[in-house]
């Protein structure tokens, strides 16, 4: 007899007849992304409640993806996806041979993106979620917020995170202890509340954890094969009986890419072009900072330069306009005052965002451009997180704790 093929097309299809109150999408999902291994007894009752009789499911089932990033067959080692966004982290660990075998992220449309490219949605808010109820794992990967620690800096350790998003991961690691973990934040948490933030991070994570850790880095990701200067803070830990008591951060692996690399191949929409009455309006704002000695105002990036770091709301997307003059349609595609301007002066597309951040094209952006241009600024740059992921594992396998 032989193996039942599940499609995963069919049980998504299944899944968004539900309605939000009965949406179950996240125990099912990981379900099938873990059924037939140790981790999806954390799934089941849930998922098989939802799925019932229309799919069964056992231990020789096949489930068939149709998702550009699936689960990896045989991985070498499992992690966890804390505040995954639209899944930078685990984009570069499952390359590195890794199996998520669990994701949590609050923002319904990062998880649309998320789901819509690993078959997975991830779980919701994670102050609502007991350390007890995720699987065990070898390594934690969260891209945390920084939230204002109000209390920092008292010496409270452990008490001093408490009402912060650090102190979610913090009790993940105390009840769970994984071998290691990799934490990104901004470059600002080096200097919060006159470092004392960043101290408070250190101290729960060395003395009350009981991790080695050794001193942050400053990564940036045009060191990395994307043409964006964009620095953060990369914090590694591993478990002290994994025997690590030295660790080196990646050396750069690229810094050849410019923004021709990333610019779409093709001309894109009017729509990506600002009117000439903004364009004067950006112009004429920057002469005035510029009157009073200051550097503010809108950018043009050269096809020989780099970006800016990417941001998605407010100017932010001022300080990476591109000359692009192919374009063929003038007509206005949005609703702008004047004209679109002559200069060929637009805004960088999605896409573009993404290559910027390291996402392949096959990458699915199934948002509106506004959510896009979000998720992909508040994103890991993939191949900065792939480069010292690379690290990790090679340091843990030199003492042999990966199996």
């Amino acid at each position: 007899m032989g193996r039942k093929i599940i499609r995963y097309s069919d049980i998504k299809k299944y899944l968004d007849t539900f309605t939000l109150d009965q949406d179950k999408a996240d125990y099912v999902t990981h379900f099938l992304q873990n059924f037939n291994t140790e981790a999806g007894k954390y799934f089941r009752n849930e998922a098989l409640q939802v799925l019932g009789d229309r799919f069964l499911i056992n231990d020789t089932s096949i489930i068939e993806w149709n998702v550009p990033f699936p689960p990896i067959k045989n991985p070498e080692f499992k992690f966890i996806d804390l505040f995954a966004g639209i899944g930078g982290f685990r984009m570069a660990f499952q390359k590195l041979g890794g199996k998520c075998v669990f994701s949590s992220e609050w923002d319904k449309y990062a998880q649309q993106t998320y789901e819509a490219n690993f078959g997975e949605k991830p779980f919701g808010d994670i102050l609502k979620i007991a350390a007890k109820q995720i699987p065990d794992h070898d390594i934690l990967l969260a891209g945390f917020p920084c939230q204002a620690f109000s209390i920092a800096g008292k010496r409270r350790g452990f008490e001093d995170t408490r009402g912060t998003l650090f102190f979610e991961i913090a009790r993940i690691l105390k009840l769970k202890r994984p071998k290691a973990f990799f934490l990104e934040n901004v470059k600002g948490l080096t200097n919060h509340k006159g470092g004392e933030t960043l101290k408070t991070i250190l101290s729960v994570l060395r003395n009350d954890l009981d991790y080695y850790v050794p001193e942050p880095s400053i990564i940036n990701a045009k060191n990395y094969g994307v043409p964006q200067n964009r620095e953060r803070i990369f914090i590694v830990g591993f478990r002290k009986d994994t025997g690590v008591t030295n660790f080196e951060y990646s050396k750069p692996t690229d810094t050849s890419k410019v923004l021709a690399d990333i610019k779409e191949e093709y001309p894109v929409s009017t729509k990506y072009y600002i009117s000439n009455v903004y364009l004067n309006t950006l112009k004429e704002h920057r002469a005035r900072h510029e009157a009073k000695g200051n550097g503010f105002g809108y950018e043009i990036i050269p096809d020989n330069g780099i970006s800016n770091a990417l941001v998605g709301g407010g100017m932010g997307k001022e300080r990476n306009l591109v000359i692009d003059k192919r374009i063929e349609d003038f007509t206005p595609k949005t609703k702008i005052k004047g004209e679109v301007n002559r200069e060929g002066v637009r805004r960088l597309t999605p896409r573009e965002f993404a290559r910027l951040q390291g996402y392949p094209d096959e990458f699915i952006i199934p948002v509106a451009d506004v959510h896009a241009y979000k998720q992909f600024a508040n994103s890991v740059a993939v191949p900065a997180i792939y480069a010292t992921g690379c690290k990790i594992l090679e340091t843990l396998s030199i003492t042999e704790v990966l199996n």
